[in-house]
């Protein structure tokens, strides 16, 4: 940013110092002509014809520098068939005319004629009254002085516009890294919790950086919060698993003539709580995109199918808008209302009726059975992991254990209610609306 700073003020200064001189030497230089022309025409005022009818002047100059040799001021008057009138102070030197040119308007150029001395020549042809001849008067001034104030006002410009620039970068390199000192704050703060002596960014921040700093911790409180739970899920797994593992270990040692059924039996509850943690696992690893979204309609047709297969008797109804887009991956989607559906299925008496409705920023499904239902008295400990309260069908008693951690995960709930309309159990589930 500084380098780029400075390039763009030393172009910028540079084209401007440019501009600037070219407008401040047309100044000087315009200044000396229009003095240059002053005298050309107080000598053609004064200029009249003798009775030689040579040019003669009713007054002389009243510079004096026009009466000393090579002063560097001089005039002349020249005519083609006529004697050259010249100025004391060219004392045995010419001015060039050129009897071809005709200078009718006044004329302004440079002259290298005198070797070393550059002469700014103004000159003018006139016709005086008494004379048809046309004289051409030439006033003329060495370049010198004018120069050396061209000079000296590019050496102030060159100067003070490389003080300006030199300044200019100072401050944008002074406001840069001041600007982004709060940023080198930052990173030593997010070193500080590298190193694990805090966990967040403290301090005072511009206002600017707050909203940075802020999302900064709010991502390291997410992260935490994953961590967290990763590690009890790991150590929930560890406890669910060691109770089935001790009992097969003391099965193996003791030599049980029932060995195998304890070690299949066992095995199928360890198979159930791994299942039901990786359920978990994967939600929870989904669930901080921002992105998440899924077609609540499809996801529901797709398990309706699936659940028609498997229990061909079984009528499933839906009902709903189309286009509700809830805020939850379509895998874990698919999971949570393929065992809500296929629970209803299972323990209802033939009819499931699914609804999805649009609630206050929420996508609410409601699903409902005509089976028996789940006594209020129970309706929480169901919930629970491996609880079932019809033991003679087949299942884990993980579904809606599973339904409700993923809900939850996904900032949604899940609700046991009595269906009205079937007489069975209702389902509520809400889940956050995609934006």
């Amino acid at each position: 940013m500084i380098l780029i700073a400075a390039l763009w003020i030393s172009v910028l200064l540079g084209a401007g110092g440019f501009a600037l001189d070219r407008v401040l030497v047309a100044a000087v230089t315009t200044n000396a002509d229009d003095q240059l022309e002053y005298v050309l025409r107080s000598l053609l005022v004064s200029a009249e014809i003798d009775t030689a009818g040579e040019v003669t002047f009713n007054r002389e100059p009243a510079d004096q520098r026009f009466l000393e040799p090579y002063s560097g001021l001089y005039w002349q008057v020249s005519a083609p068939g006529h004697e050259v009138f010249p100025s004391r102070s060219l004392w045995d030197r010419q001015i060039a005319y050129g009897a071809q040119h005709d200078d009718r308007g006044v004329h302004i150029y440079d002259s290298k004629q005198f070797g070393d001395e550059k002469l700014r020549i103004v000159e003018r042809d006139v016709k005086l009254p008494g004379s048809p001849v046309r004289w051409r008067f030439q006033v003329a001034a060495s370049r010198e002085a004018l120069d050396a104030q061209i000079t000296v006002l590019r050496r102030t410009l060159v100067r003070s516009f490389v003080l300006l620039g030199v300044g200019l970068i100072i401050l944008a390199a002074l406001q840069t890294l001041y600007g982004l000192w709060p940023l080198r704050k930052v990173r030593m703060e997010i070193a500080k919790m590298r190193a694990g002596r805090t966990n967040q960014i403290a301090g005072d921040m511009p206002r600017e950086v707050m909203p940075l700093v802020e999302e900064v911790n709010a991502l390291v409180a997410h992260n935490e919060t994953q961590a967290e739970e990763a590690r009890r899920h790991a150590g929930n797994l560890a406890h669910a698993l060691k109770t089935p593992l001790t009992v097969i270990m003391n099965a193996a040692t003791a030599q049980s003539d029932d060995l195998a059924d304890t070690v299949v039996r066992e095995a199928r509850t360890m198979r159930r709580q791994v299942d039901h943690h990786l359920a978990r696992a994967r939600a929870v690893g989904r669930r901080g995109s921002a992105h998440s979204r899924a077609q609540v309609w499809p996801s529901v047709e797709s398990v309706e199918r699936a659940v028609r297969r498997l229990y061909p008797h079984v009528r499933v109804d839906m009902d709903g808008p189309k286009d509700l887009v809830a805020h939850i991956e379509r895998q874990d989607l698919d999971e949570i209302m393929g065992n809500l559906v296929e629970n209803a299925a299972k323990y209802g008496g033939g009819s499931v009726f699914v609804t999805v409705a649009a609630q206050a920023g929420f996508v609410e499904i409601m699903v409902e059975d005509d089976g028996m239902g789940i006594p209020e008295a129970d309706r929480i400990r169901i919930f629970d992991r491996g609880v079932r309260l019809d033991t003679g069908k087949p299942g884990t008693g993980l579904g809606l254990a599973i339904v409700r951690d993923v809900a939850e995960i996904y900032d949604g709930t899940v609700s046991l209610e009595e269906s009205e309309d079937l007489g069975g159990l209702l389902v509520r589930l809400r889940l956050p609306m995609a934006g």
